[in-house]
């Protein structure tokens, strides 16, 4: 690759912009290593790597977007922007020339393998063995396994669903991984909505639907994320139906993820809800502390170099609680700033990093919403929060929500009793003290109350 080659000139031009943006340290540290592997301007494929995985994942969570914007101003038919580890001193053969990815295919991780038919790289960093379960995804992550094996399967499709970055597409691509090792030479295609319905609107500009058609319908495993995106889009959603039909239909398997149920889909098919309920519909939940513990756990095991007590990785767990890709992401803030500024990680300098995300996470509890849940949860009516009645089924759980109020809220002892039926602080006093002695004695209680603080705080 010349110097006076357009890739080269844009990309030189790009590390000044971010050496001028991101300041001398941020881009000494981590964007200097950064060097161009191969491009494929046809394709609209960037490849850039880094000497190691640790930098090159963080490149990918803090600076994946700006790159790929700072690409397609200098390059507009630059659409992806690939960040990988890699030998970079082996890699400078690399660099001069262009990378031959034939425009419809892409690279299935870990090694340069094409991608059967079209569809996204799968990427080599999710996979099975580093997919954390727990009791929120303990039934996605096993049906998973099972159509990932290859045997014959009692559901088709399998169906994912829950909320942004919770591990829906971590496992549509670990089964791509372990079923193209299970089964070499299969036809496995992973794909979001957007891009089957961008695909399929270009067949059908291009009148070339035929080919379309005869690609996905071709696979041996064809995967759907994010199927929402096709809400509204009646021509797209006619062309997804026949594809599901074909698919299922040849007893070929098909996975599908969306952010919410079946049911809850709105402006989507009938027929295709029929469908997708048909098979297997598995939630992910948001995690729970014990598996936000995990996932740090697992993340450090990873990272031998690096120093993190288990008070901080408890601390993180405790206090991010969006979504995986964010505590991930805040685990990665902490150690790059700790590289930066030599200073050991602590809670201190955690809670220094990560302040304005600790405050944007912080999810205010309220008084109501304890007692919904504590009255859902007893199969009582949330009326009894604040009635006069002293009944033992009614009384035990007004007082655990007693106990909750005042354990996850700010609200003052006078406040809570008069949002209970304007009862006095000294009954609120009482409830609190009666609680803390049953939690010790009675470990059905106890568990309860965990229970109701695990779903109230996720």
């Amino acid at each position: 690759m010349s110097e006076s080659d357009p890739v080269s000139l844009a990309w030189a031009e790009i590390r000044a912009g971010l050496r001028r943006d991101c300041g001398a340290r941020t881009f000494d540290g981590w964007l200097k290593p950064i060097r161009l592997a191969g491009h494929d301007l046809d394709a609209g494929v960037i490849e850039l790597v880094l000497p190691s995985q640790f930098m090159a994942s963080w490149v990918e969570s803090n600076y994946a977007e700006r790159l790929a914007l700072a690409w397609r101003s200098m390059l507009p038919a630059i659409r992806h922007v690939h960040i990988r580890a890699g030998d970079v001193a082996g890699d400078a053969a690399a660099q001069t020339a262009p990378l031959d990815i034939p425009a419809t295919e892409t690279a299935v991780a870990p090694e340069p393998e094409p991608q059967a038919n079209g569809g996204a790289a799968l990427d080599a960093r999710y996979t099975f063995d580093n997919f954390v379960v727990g009791k929120a995804n303990d039934v996605a992550y096993n049906a998973a396994r099972t159509v990932a094996e290859g045997g014959q399967l009692a559901f088709n499709p399998l169906f994912f669903h829950g909320g942004t970055g919770l591990g829906k597409t971590h496992l549509m691509h670990a089964i791509g991984h372990e079923y193209r090792r299970r089964h070499p030479g299969a036809a496995v295609i992973y794909m979001s909505a957007e891009k089957f319905m961008f695909e399929f609107v270009s067949a059908m500009r291009s009148k070339d639907t035929l080919a379309f058609k005869s690609r996905l319908r071709s696979a041996d495993l064809l995967m759907i994320d994010d199927v929402q995106f096709i809400a509204g889009k009646d021509s797209t959603q006619e062309e997804f139906f026949h594809t599901m039909n074909e698919i299922i239909s040849a007893g070929k398997r098909l996975v599908i993820s969306a952010d919410r149920s079946p049911q809850d889909l709105e402006g989507i098919e009938g027929r295709i809800l029929s469908r997708l309920s048909w098979g297997l519909v598995a939630d992910v939940n948001p995690a729970d502390f014990e598996l936000r513990l995990g996932i740090i756990t697992k993340k450090l095991e990873g990272m031998p170099q690096v120093s993190v007590p288990q008070d901080v990785a408890m601390f993180l767990a405790r206090r991010i609680q969006a979504n995986v890709r964010e505590l991930e992401g805040a685990l990665n803030r902490v150690i790059a700033y700790a590289m930066l500024t030599g200073r050991p990680i602590d809670v201190d300098f955690v809670s220094e990093t990560l302040a304005d995300q600790l405050r944007a996470s912080t999810r205010r509890i309220t008084i109501d919403e304890i007692q919904r849940k504590v009255s859902d949860h007893f199969c009582i009516r949330q009326a009894e929060m604040t009635s006069a009645r002293r009944a033992r089924e009614v009384a035990r759980p007004r007082q655990i929500a007693m106990y909750l109020a005042k354990q996850l809220t700010p609200r003052s002892l006078p406040e809570i009793g008069r949002r209970f039926g304007g009862r006095d602080h000294t009954t609120v006093i009482h409830a609190v003290r009666q609680i803390e002695k049953l939690r010790k004695a009675d470990a059905e209680i106890d568990a309860d109350v965990r229970l109701l603080m695990r779903q109230l705080e996720g």
